[in-house]
């Protein structure tokens, strides 16, 4: 059996907060060195984890030689190859959020829009020229100007800081990944009102044929897949737990489910509580989402409920786990429309 290839960032702004992410999944990463681009995760045995850049990461899980990884929802649109083999497990990892934007130097006032865009782009047509737009994304930059009607421009592509390229005079304008616009604007330019062409965030990719071919490495990807769904469904809840007063762990959880939006996801778990006071209390826990946490404390002081603590859940699982599900799906259908 070989192990399951995991590519994570190595650096970059995804590179962080990917080992991040994995340490609060439950899937550490163990690296013997920052100068060692292999490593293991302790928890998860069968696991190879491969440092490598996140723009080339969608490449190799196409490629094979990654069974998985860790990138940017922009890199892997622009990267994948059309109609090859990887795929996406989990579009959402929660962290990474960029957009992907349409910027014109802050010199050119009349130019606020894509309608405005279109029309100098007309312009310079007319005078035998090319709008210039330096970009790294080529492919996902055209597609959008083109389903906007935007046709007469022409893609620079430049590997090192695209701010500079229209100060250099090598592009009139750039179209590149952004998450907060300062570096943007600390370069003198200004993305267009409705200029975004895509949002981004981390995502998790695979490789269909390598994990479909593979029992034992699709049951590493079913763990991980549990893991990190229910790490992020967990965000959303929090474990209370009260005591309260009663004469029965029935008549506890009907006042309990009075308020049955309150009541926790499939309502309250009871238990006696053996007190030396000599009155009849129930514990009372409750799994209830964290928007409705002050509502939920509310409603169990409203019963009389003393010793009211609060605590993170660190996951959530439901019956089935839906990402993975969603996997063998499209495995499936891979496999029978060969």
């Amino acid at each position: 059996m070989s192990n399951l290839r995991l590519a994570v960032p190595s650096e970059g702004a995804l590179y962080e907060p990917a080992e991040q992410f994995l340490r609060d999944c439950g899937l550490a990463v163990k690296r013997a060195s920052q100068r060692r681009y292999t490593a293991v995760m302790p928890s998860l045995p069968g696991v190879d984890v491969l440092y490598q850049r996140s723009s080339d990461i969608p490449g190799e899980v196409d490629d094979g030689a990654a069974d998985v990884g860790i990138t940017g929802f922009d890199r892997f649109l622009e990267k994948r190859r059309e109609g090859g083999d990887s795929l996406t497990l989990y579009e959402d990892l929660g962290f990474g959020a960029a957009s992907l934007v349409i910027a014109v130097p802050d010199g050119w006032l009349d130019i606020t829009s894509l309608a405005d865009l279109a029309d100098l782009a007309l312009e310079f047509r007319q005078r035998g020229k090319e709008l210039r737009i330096a970009t790294k994304y080529p492919r996902l930059v055209s597609r959008s100007l083109h389903r906007r009607g935007i046709n007469f421009f022409t893609l620079v592509h430049a590997s090192g800081g695209l701010e500079a390229a229209p100060v250099m005079g090598y592009a009139d304008l750039i179209a590149d990944i952004t998450a907060s616009g300062a570096t943007l604007r600390e370069n003198g330019l200004k993305p267009l009102s409705d200029g975004v062409v895509r949002t981004s965030q981390a995502v998790l990719i695979g490789n269909s044929r390598l994990l479909g071919d593979d029992p034992e490495k699709l049951a590493i990807t079913r763990e991980i897949l549990e893991r990190v769904e229910a790490y992020i469904r967990a965000r959303d809840f929090q474990r209370l737990s009260a005591n309260i007063q009663g004469e029965s762990e029935e008549e506890v959880a009907a006042m309990v489910m009075r308020e049955r939006e309150l009541a926790g996801i499939h309502g309250p778990t009871i238990s006696r509580v053996y007190s030396d006071d000599g009155k009849m209390w129930f514990g009372v826990q409750l799994v209830v989402q964290r928007k409705d946490m002050i509502r939920v404390v509310d409603h169990l002081r409203a019963l009389g409920g003393s010793g009211i603590t609060v605590n993170e859940a660190a996951y959530v699982f439901r019956s089935e786990c839906e990402s993975f599900d969603a996997l063998v799906a499209a495995l499936a259908e891979r496999k029978a429309s060969k």
